[in-house]
């Protein structure tokens, strides 16, 4: 039995199923980066050592990354109302773990678990707004006002974690998920009542063990590049390990599992292939933007971190508002005019950037390139994620979720491994705009 698209009289008010969505995006992504200004007060606090102190946040990433695949097809199979449900609460109970640790190990394995709560959590909203939203124009909105929510939340974090840390205490920074769970959980309940809860067939154990365990340790592989080098053994065994699961993920999928995790036929549509393909390389134009602009403001130009946090807000906003007007055009322009548009930007936007140096100055040297580079992200992003789940049937819409997420995930883990070996920012910017150019390239395959 398949899920049916959810319905304005079946689950609720559309806008509130909106809502709820994009505030559980919301809550998923500023969470990757809320953390980070609170870094050294957790190790003053907890007696981190710089190597532990590091997976208070790869903890997170790595089963956010992992566990992506997993948590969208529990979406498909036991319901996306659940899924999101169960999300919520693991999340909610990690923080409330994490905001009360004692001690380093508590605080990692809180992070850990956040992570997979996450994995659960952000392929059900994409599965929410997938099966409520089929009206082409309704569904590109609702695209956009996601994709826009994710980024608030994105640079939203280094806000909220230096007021939160300075104010109050770094524990905060967890804490605060718990009440604002507990309401997203009520709201779930309610708005998404009258959804079905999934369908009776069994979980592809095969599939979820080599699928889950190959992307864990690609992801935990590339993490250690810049730290070991790309030819140690810290990187080469975990990346070979993880290569060899994922081909035997493909294998288990394609001939042996009877209901696979993954159904393979996804890939035959075109855009699905191409714009996850996309969502990879995305992932590390994504970081360059958001990650290298703030060391380039904190490393060069000596802000704070709050500072730089403060800094980049016109180009969160600036985001916000293209997010919206894309998903607008989307129905008329087509996929390929929007995302051609947005690498336009990333090549003039980062070519600008490779230029800023300690005497460039924050607005001729900052200002103006990200606001360029923003409107890129507010093109591409939720035009890709909106053609990397279309035309997809609903039962599989959890784990197409799960899949254009994960795409856009590890591409943004193999970006930061890759770009932080890059020798300079002049270096990380061009090869940034050189990714756009293999955006602009790939988009002649999107229909």
């Amino acid at each position: 039995m398949t899920e049916p698209a959810l319905t304005r009289g079946r689950v609720g008010p559309t806008w509130t199923v909106l809502a709820l969505a994009c505030a559980c995006q919301f809550m998923v992504i500023l969470d990757a980066s809320i953390v980070n200004v609170a870094l050294p007060s957790v190790q003053r606090d907890l007696g981190f050592t710089a190597t532990g102190l590091a997976w208070v946040v790869n903890g997170y990433l790595f089963t956010f990354a992992g566990f992506m695949l997993l948590g969208g097809r529990a979406s498909d199979l036991f319901g996306h109302r659940r899924a999101l449900a169960a999300g919520l609460v693991l999340f909610s109970a990690a923080s409330l773990v994490g905001g009360l640790a004692t001690a380093p190990h508590v605080l990692v394995a809180a992070r850990v678990a956040q992570g997979v709560g996450a994995a659960v959590l952000a392929p059900a909203t994409l599965a929410v707004i997938n099966t409520s939203f089929t009206e082409g124009r309704a569904r590109a909105r609702a695209f956009g006002a996601w994709s826009a929510s994710g980024g608030v939340g994105g640079m939203a974090g280094a806000l909220a974690g230096g007021a939160l840390t300075t104010g109050l205490s770094w524990r905060w920074v967890f804490l605060i998920n718990v009440p604002i769970g507990a309401v997203l959980v009520a709201v779930a309940a309610t708005a998404l009542a009258g959804a079905r809860t999934g369908r009776r067939e069994p979980l592809d154990l095969a599939g979820a063990l080599t699928g889950t365990a190959g992307l864990g340790a690609l992801v935990y592989g590339v993490m250690g590049g810049a730290e070991h080098g790309w030819t140690s053994s810290e990187v080469l065994v975990p990346v070979g390990a993880g290569v060899l699961l994922l081909v035997g993920f493909a294998v288990v999928q394609a001939r042996v599992a009877a209901r696979p995790m993954m159904p393979l036929r996804l890939f035959r549509v075109r855009n699905v292939a191409v714009g996850n393909g996309m969502l990879l390389l995305f992932g590390g134009i994504a970081i360059a933007m958001w990650y290298f602009t703030s060391l380039l403001l904190q490393n060069v130009l000596g802000y704070s971190a709050l500072a730089a946090g403060l800094g980049q807000t016109p180009a969160a906003v600036t985001f916000v508002v293209i997010a919206r007007l894309a998903a607008a055009l989307l129905p008329t322009t087509g996929v390929r005019a929007l995302v051609l548009a947005g690498c336009g930007c990333f090549v003039a936007g980062f070519g600008w950037l490779a230029r800023a140096d300690a005497g460039s100055g924050y607005l001729a040297g900052v200002l103006g390139p990200t606001l360029l580079v923003a409107v890129g992200i507010g093109l591409v992003f939720p035009t890709l994620m909106a053609a990397a789940t279309a035309g997809v049937p609903a039962a599989d819409a959890g784990i197409a979720g799960g899949l254009a997420n994960t795409a856009s995930q590890v591409g943004g883990s193999v970006g930061l491994a890759v770009l932080a070996t890059a020798g300079g920012f002049d270096a990380v910017f061009l090869i940034a705009a050189g990714l756009g150019v293999s955006l602009a390239a790939l988009s002649a395959l999107l229909r």
